[in-house]
């Protein structure tokens, strides 16, 4: 073995080492502020007779933390470690969920083991606490007296922006899906600017959002991959007026691994402006991917301005190409996505009546507020609705007029 490569197995070992180190001591501190969370509610229930008792309780405590173990106890973190214990009083939605095969690959192979000794760990405090104490634990984390559990690829600065999401079935997805995604902060940040569990959840059934809520992400069909409206703020396309569709298409090769990012789950990379020719004519899909989960290409064309039928005709002569040319037999029928800045449902409707291999989804310019997303969620709804309703046929014995 050389010299070199005796230090570079070296030097991954002690890498190694470091991440777990760090991921212990993150793992640590997120528990341990759950515990002080914890102990502070309990105050403030038995002193709850008056007003600004835990507003006392606050500020006596960080005085003396402070003058104690130094910075990181002031008054507003311990705000928010009492916010985590409300927040999560049972502790984690991602700590005991399936992970993916990508996941369990990152981990160490003393990692089960880990999490049984941290669980025995945590439990010892209330343990050890007196007869009152205990059964007022047992209240406040609503009977559960195992015990928090948190998993360790989520930081005390993740937890920070997850309580700023008020909506427990939305939380709990952005939890679970950090874990499984090894988003970054910043990432996680970008992820509930979004909207993103608002867009996924935007055509489940009500049993299909509850899943999503408990489970993540989980991807069967094209459907469970695809958004609507994509976000594409981090483009900054600027003014619709003088955009063209080869300027989204160099904004998106520019910054192709936020658009993946953006694209969801198991995406990856395979052309741009690739041709198909057929009988000497020449063609060119403007973005092709390719996704491990469905095991499929995706296609991508870029449209501005409304739907049209020949938009829809033309990525589908795109997906019966892929799917007679370069599709093995291992691998899923293609998907075809037109990316448009204005939907148009009822024209999908009627053009591609029974195939769910091409979607049509808009995109938005920046990054729209919960109320914009919502509204425009509707309208693009009620006109889809209206557009049906004037396409279909009268009843039978019901004139045209007096429809």
């Amino acid at each position: 073995m050389s010299t070199e490569q005796l230090y570079k197995r070296v030097a991954r070992i002690l890498e190694e080492a470091r991440s777990q180190v760090a991921r212990t001591v993150n793992t640590a501190m997120v528990h341990a502020y759950w515990h002080v969370g914890r102990e502070i509610v309990e105050v403030e229930q038995v002193g709850k007779a008056r007003a600004s008792y835990g507003d006392e309780v606050i500020e006596q405590l960080s005085a003396r933390l402070s003058a104690a173990y130094g910075r990181g106890f002031s008054v507003r973190n311990l705000w928010s470690m009492r916010q985590f214990f409300l927040v999560f009083p049972r502790g984690s939605a991602a700590a005991e969920i399936p992970q993916t095969a990508s996941a369990e690959s990152r981990r160490l192979p003393e990692a089960s083991a880990a999490r049984s000794r941290q669980k025995a760990t945590i439990s010892k405090p209330a343990a050890s606490a007196g007869t009152a104490g205990s059964k007022l634990r047992g209240r406040a984390r609503g009977g559960d007296a195992a015990g928090a559990l948190f998993p360790p690829e989520i930081s005390w600065s993740h937890y920070l922006v997850l309580m700023r999401v008020t909506k427990e079935p939305a939380r709990a997805f952005y939890e679970i899906e950090t874990v499984r995604g090894s988003w970054s902060v910043r990432q996680l940040e970008r992820q509930i600017g979004a909207r993103l569990f608002e867009r996924l959840a935007r055509h489940r059934s009500p049993n299909e959002l509850l899943a999503l809520a408990r489970r993540g992400q989980e991807v069967g069909r094209p459907q469970d991959v695809i958004k609507d409206p994509f976000v594409l703020e981090f483009l900054d396309l600027g003014e619709p007026a003088r955009l063209r569709e080869r300027n989204v298409e160099q904004a998106i090769i520019d910054r192709i691994e936020a658009f993946l990012l953006e694209l969801g789950k198991g995406f990856c990379f395979v052309g741009r402006q690739a041709r198909l020719t057929i009988e000497g004519d020449h063609f060119y899909v403007d973005l092709v991917f390719y996704n491990r989960l469905l095991r499929c290409f995706v296609l991508v064309d870029l449209k501005l301005g409304k739907l049209t039928h020949q938009d829809l005709g033309q990525m589908l002569m795109y997906v019966n190409y892929y799917d007679r040319v370069h599709r093995t037999g291992h691998e899923h029928k293609t998907i075809g996505i037109v990316l448009c800045s204005q939907q148009n449902a009822a024209m999908v409707k009627i053009t591609l009546p029974d195939n769910d291999q091409i979607i049509a989804a808009t995109y938005l310019r920046y990054l729209p507020t919960e109320e914009e997303l919502q509204a425009q969620l509707m309208r693009e709804r009620e006109l889809a609705e209206r557009q049906l309703r004037l396409a279909a046929p009268p009843p039978l014995g019901v004139p045209k007029a007096k429809r």
